[in-house]
């Protein structure tokens, strides 16, 4: 059974990829600030021991092997440009240890993991799906400053990854998702127009939690290696590379 380590796994889309993992037949380790489940791990992610402490006790759940790394936790919080000078750089370092510095974490834990046992003789998946997003290639709002440069940071982590471990068969994968109907987009699309914006997205609506859910199941369990250092875009035809 693939065991796989899901970070903001309680709702949204890391709560529709546990559940589409599951129903793959995977063991999903899941992430949240708040467990509501058993297999289920707090980690505050604010904090910088959170991702040592988060993998150790994930190994330790998984009787010490863990398959697949998926890094979708994230912060969406804005940061106006007339905020205080400590209001400004308090949200710049919330959302940078949320979104990049906790991924890079959790992903050299996993990089040196699969390395340790693969030099041991065992044949080990050894994948990372990091969830990124749209904002990392095109930017976000003037209040978004820290999120498009996070995710733009977990972009160039990713290539970084693909291109000197895949050797091994350590594999990458990223997803950039546009808007996304989850709780965390719901604020930021009414405060920019609601249905107006929609006007930007050629799709005519944005996507579903399930949508990117099952891009996160195929990279996790299905994407063939050759596919390592891809980006996956699903914006509705928002952005187009």
């Amino acid at each position: 059974m693939t065991c796989i380590l899901l970070t903001g796994s309680s709702r949204g889309i890391g709560g529709a990829a546990r559940m589409a993992l599951e129903a793959r037949g995977a063991r999903v380790i899941g992430q949240a600030r708040k467990p509501d489940g058993a297999d289920t791990l707090a980690a505050d992610f604010r904090e910088p021991g959170a991702a040592r402490e988060l993998w150790e006790a994930a190994l330790a759940r998984a009787d010490g092997k863990i398959d697949v790394l998926v890094n979708n936790a994230g912060l969406f919080e804005a940061n106006p440009l007339d905020a205080s000078d400590i209001a400004w750089l308090d949200a710049w370092e919330d959302t940078m240890r949320i979104n990049l510095a906790s991924a890079a974490q959790l992903s050299r834990f996993a990089v040196r993991h699969w390395r340790e046992r693969k030099a041991q003789g065992e044949n080990v998946p050894g994948r990372i799906v990091h969830v990124a997003s749209r904002a990392g290639h095109r930017g976000d709002s003037p209040a978004h400053w820290h999120y498009a440069a996070s995710k733009g940071g977990m972009l160039a982590m990713h290539k970084t990854i693909a291109r000197h471990y895949a050797a091994e068969g350590i594999l990458s994968f990223a997803i950039a998702p546009g808007f996304t109907d989850t709780a965390m987009a719901g604020d930021y699309l009414a405060s920019r127009g609601g249905d107006a914006l929609l006007a930007d997205i050629p799709l005519g609506r944005v996507a579903t939690p399930e949508e990117i859910a099952s891009l996160i199941v195929f990279c996790a369990l299905d994407a063939p290696p050759s596919l390592t250092g891809a980006t996956l875009d699903a914006n509705g035809a928002s952005y187009v590379r």
